[in-house]
């Protein structure tokens, strides 16, 4: 009764508070988000290329949206240095022939081709897939076109995929042929077994494999055809994660689904990467001093010589990464490469590319704080020089050319006037000499290249600014212009694009960078309320760089009459490893210090945006920083809504929790659990889960929820039947609207049928 009383005198304030906001939170509001996607989805931007490929070295093609429908473009280069002669696909033609050829109405306004693809030495001939044919069609930039052949497309037989935490346990797979073709290896009863391609002259390599100390069927020859090589695996009892379908499609009646899922702390399988001699049947068992405290081992692949295997050994809790080598007569094992850390190797930003006949080896290191490639005498087994250097990082490996000695690369943060995690396009020389920037312009670069790597065509956007796509030549500095998207339509019905915004974090110099949305009828004299959407951890960096027309986490709901921003803190990735750091054996940081900062610093140069009225919602790791948000920072943070989170790490997948949390699980796990802490709650929270989350486990949600009732506190969850990892679906979406108008705003939400 106390409680009603208390609400009944808090209402008319609360309206007064939205009348005051000048009626933000209304059906009008609500049906502006609910369109906002059909307004401004990327159907609407004209002129902005997609699926762009090569073929070959000279041709080039890609697809983009015009007020007609979906054209198709054909550039080709007809000689070096010179500008790309453009063709486009005539549309009308095609879809007449199509209509035709499959007595169906087809419609220009609607077609579009799947798998497209124009003839590397005949660019007027066009290949795609559609109504379940693969389709030939030359001249097809006149009305002349016409089919040159039709082949209906087989469907493969399904096969269920593994699930991605499903572990292979390498077995079943088929003989292996050696490189010569006389004999092929097998395992047989756990064991190593080698014969004539035609099965006769069978010999038993191995005869100490059991079902519990077993050898991989990943087996692997050397060049020479005289040794084969394996790995011995002693397996672990497996855990397993339950979930029951409430509601399923088939049948009236639960089903119970059973999935395979290691979680921090379990114990895991043992490998030790083995030789054998087939003409002597000598057998090469190494000691496993130098891998024996295994997460994982990888490989072991031969080298040129026939004689030495590399395999990469990560170390359980992950501050140690080796590259090592196995003398297959021998025996012996060295190291070739050593990562090593105080607090984690990032070994799933790992490159290694071999030379000079195994003798030397690129690889990727965050070594002196920063992501760059190193050559590596694979002789001595040490740094034989540093080939990219300096405050920035090396995004990604595209390709090594050995002819030319240069790698082409990726890599963020070079130019110090722009934003830190703009990726541009580099080529240098394994000397480390001779960097230069193949996309110079500032902004996001996504880039295609030929075969042969001598052009390429690069689009380039922001956050803020349309994409432009050019043709480049890896020589010269001469792009040209291909496209320049029209957001004309998308403006006429009101996009407004974010606004990009960096202020410093929490030592008060390094910036962070994030963008601020606003609502397409955003007004200057009206108070918003803030809402944060947030993902963070060191696997990567979140927040757009490239040009968005739709942005699902922020363009809906600003519509509410919200302002939402996205940031990337400390604790994520790109900006070097002590950045990235900040989260060991402590997600529950998620950036937060930093994150308030930057939202103060938004809100003071913008009176408009409300800092004491902010919200925060996420997924997945989102999900539990969501709710970290309001259980640690309740004077900033008023109201979380939390998806499927993994809200005690001890309860998640085990790469991505042993990784940032350390092994053996200790303390921080409980200090960082939402479900030890659950008692903090002070403010309103909404949990949401799908009851078949593949992900994580939601038993984490249930567990939470738990803690709060054993607390005595309020919340709210939501259960979603049928659905797996998710924000929360349509129905979660509209409860989020509500939740988030109703808790800051004041606001009581539309009925839902008045939406209808």
């Amino acid at each position: 009764m106390k409680k009603r009383m208390i609400q009944c005198l808090m209402f008319p304030a609360l309206l007064a508070m939205a009348t005051n906001l000048m009626a933000q939170g209304t059906v009008e509001d609500y049906r502006r988000a609910y369109s906002a996607y059909g307004k401004f989805n990327a159907s609407q931007v004209y002129d902005d290329p997609s699926n762009i490929q090569w073929s070959g070295t000279r041709v080039f093609h890609y697809s983009t949206q015009t007020p007609e429908g979906t054209a198709y473009h054909v550039g080709l280069v007809e000689a070096e240095g010179q500008p790309a002669k453009m063709q486009h696909v005539d549309m009308d033609a095609l879809a007449a022939l199509l209509a035709r050829e499959t007595q169906k109405d087809v419609k220009r306004a609607n077609l579009r081709l799947s798998r497209f693809s124009a003839d590397k030495d005949t660019p007027s001939a066009i290949s795609f897939e559609f109504d379940g044919f693969r389709w030939r069609v030359k001249d097809a930039f006149g009305s002349g076109l016409a089919l040159d052949s039709k082949e209906e497309l087989k469907k493969a037989p399904w096969r269920k995929q593994r699930h991605w935490m499903e572990v292979d346990d390498e077995k079943g797979a088929g003989p292996v042929v050696s490189p010569d073709g006389k004999r092929q290896a097998y395992i047989k009863n756990d064991n190593v077994y080698v014969s004539d391609r035609d099965g006769r002259n069978e010999r038993a390599l191995s005869n100490d494999g059991t079902a519990g100390n077993y050898y991989s069927s990943w087996i692997r020859w050397s060049p020479d055809s005289r040794y084969v090589s394996t790995n011995k695996i002693r397996p672990t009892q497996k855990r397993y994660v339950y979930y029951v379908e409430s509601s399923p499609k088939t049948q009236l009646q639960p089903i119970l689904h059973k999935q395979e899922y290691a979680k921090p702390g379990d114990e895991l399988r043992f490998k030790v990467p083995c030789a054998f001699n087939v003409e002597t049947g000598k057998a090469t068992i190494p000691s496993t001093e130098l891998f024996d405290h295994q997460y994982d081992i990888s490989g072991p692949e031969w080298n040129p010589d026939s004689r030495t295997l590399t395999f990469e050994y990560n170390e359980r809790g992950h501050k140690v990464y080796r590259v090592l080598e196995l003398d297959a007569e021998t025996g012996n094992v060295r190291t070739l490469v050593e990562e090593s850390s105080p607090t984690f190797v990032n070994y799933q930003r790992t490159f290694r590319h071999k030379l000079n006949e195994g003798k030397e080896m690129i690889w990727m290191s965050e070594r002196d704080n920063w992501n760059h490639l190193y050559m590596i005498d694979m002789v001595k087994g040490k740094v034989k020089h540093q080939i990219t250097k300096g405050e920035w990082v090396v995004r990604n490996v595209l390709r090594v050319d050995e002819e030319n000695q240069t790698i082409y690369f990726t890599a963020s943060g070079v130019n110090k006037d722009e934003d830190p995690y703009h990726v541009h396009y580099y080529k240098i020389g394994m000397d480390g000499k001779d960097m230069v920037c193949l996309t110079p312009e500032e902004g996001n670069h996504s880039a295609v290249f030929n075969e042969d790597y001598t052009m390429l065509v690069d689009k380039y956007s922001t956050a803020e600014r349309a994409p432009v796509t050019v043709l480049r030549n890896t020589n010269d500095d001469q792009p040209q212009t291909l496209a320049q998207a029209d957001l004309s339509k998308i403006k006429a019905a009101g996009w407004m694009a974010p606004e990009i915004f960096a202020a410093p974090g929490r030592d008060g110099k390094t910036m962070m960078w994030g963008i601020i949305q606003r609502p397409t009828n955003f007004d200057p004299q009206k108070k918003y309320p803030v809402i944060e959407y947030i993902y963070s951890g060191p696997g990567d960096a979140y927040t757009p760089k490239s040009f968005l027309s739709y942005n699902g986490y922020t363009t809906a709901l600003a519509e509410l009459g919200f302002i939402v921003v996205q940031l990337d803190a400390m604790g994520t990735s790109y900006r070097g490893k002590k950045f990235e750091e900040t989260c060991y054996k402590n997600l529950k940081d998620a950036g937060f210090p930093d994150r308030k900062l930057w939202i103060k610093a938004a809100a003071e140069k913008y009176p408009y945006m409300d800092s004491t009225r902010v919200g925060i919602y996420g997924c997945s790791a989102g999900g539990q920083e969501a709710m970290a948000a309001v259980l640690f920072h309740p004077e900033f943070y008023k109201a979380a809504y939390s998806s499927c989170g993994c809200h005690d790490n001890r309860m998640d997948k085990i790469w991505w929790n042993e990784q940032w949390m350390g092994y053996p699980v200790d303390s921080s796990y409980i200090e960082c659990s939402n479900v030890e802490n659950a008692w903090r709650l002070t403010r309103p929270l909404m949990l949401v889960v799908g009851e078949m989350d593949d992900n994580v486990d939601p038993a984490s949600t249930m567990q939470v929820a738990n803690a709060l009732i054993k607390a005595g506190k309020d919340f709210e969850l939501i259960v979603i039947p049928g659905a797996a990892h998710t924000v929360g679906e349509s129905f979660g979406e509209h409860k989020r609207y509500d939740f988030f108008v109703e808790e800051l705003m004041g606001v009581r939400p539309p009925k839902w049928d008045e939406l209808k």
